[in-house]
This record gives C-alpha cells, structure tokens and sequence, in this order.
C-alpha cells in the first residue's frame, strides 16, 4: 500500500470514530433523561403508595338519617379537591399543572389556592 491509500483510510477511521462519538454521545443524553424520569416516577410512585397506606381502607357511605359534615365557608368540592392535590404533592396552577412538586411550595399555586379561596 502506499502512503496517499494509508492516510486515505486513517481519515476515513477518524471520520467514523467521529460519527460514532456523536451517536455516543446523543445516547448518553438519552440515559440519562430517562434515567431523570425513572427517578421522577420512583418519587411519585413511593409518595402515592405512602398516601395509599394513610387512607383508610374502607370509608362508609352516609346513611339515610346521618349528618354529613358540613363544609366551612369559602370552600367546595373543587377547591377542596384542588388542596388535597397540593397537599399530595401536586402542581394545581396553570404553569405546571398535575406535575409532580419536587421543590417545595410553588408560588402560583399558592396564589391560585389564596385566590380561589377569597372568590368563595
């Protein structure tokens, strides 16, 4: 072989170790997003299933005749609804709307609750 066919497929080597960086690489992201959402789902996974075990496991319906408690002012069942959703971790502003909290309080929620709260 001569030395021009020699340097001809070491460029040709570098080119495909280049390309195959790349790919490498693009895999790489993709772990690790998936690996970002996998922990994102344990979270939420071990946070229902701590929810699960503080309910009750059988709750009785009213029967005719018995009181049902009755709600305090300023709420409903939607915004009650919309509290126990925060309360178990949940986004119920519009900027994040059903995704999982994992930075503590979020403002707008906060405010949408404070809000939903005062038009009651």
């Amino acid at each position: 072989m001569d030395k021009q066919a020699i340097f001809k497929r070491v460029a040709q080597v570098e080119e495909q170790i280049g390309e195959l960086y790349k790919e490498l690489g693009g895999l790489k992201e993709q772990i690790i997003a998936l690996m970002e959402e996998n922990t994102r789902l344990e979270m939420e996974n071990q946070r229902l299933r701590e929810l699960h075990e503080q309910e009750p496991s059988f709750v009785p319906e009213n029967r005719e005749g018995e009181k049902t408690p009755s709600e305090p002012k300023g709420s409903g069942k939607g915004y009650n609804n919309l509290t126990k959703l925060y309360e178990e971790g949940f986004h119920i502003c519009n900027v994040h709307y059903g995704r999982l909290r994992t930075e503590g309080d979020c403002l707008f929620c906060l405010a949408f609750l404070n809000k939903t709260s005062k038009d009651q």
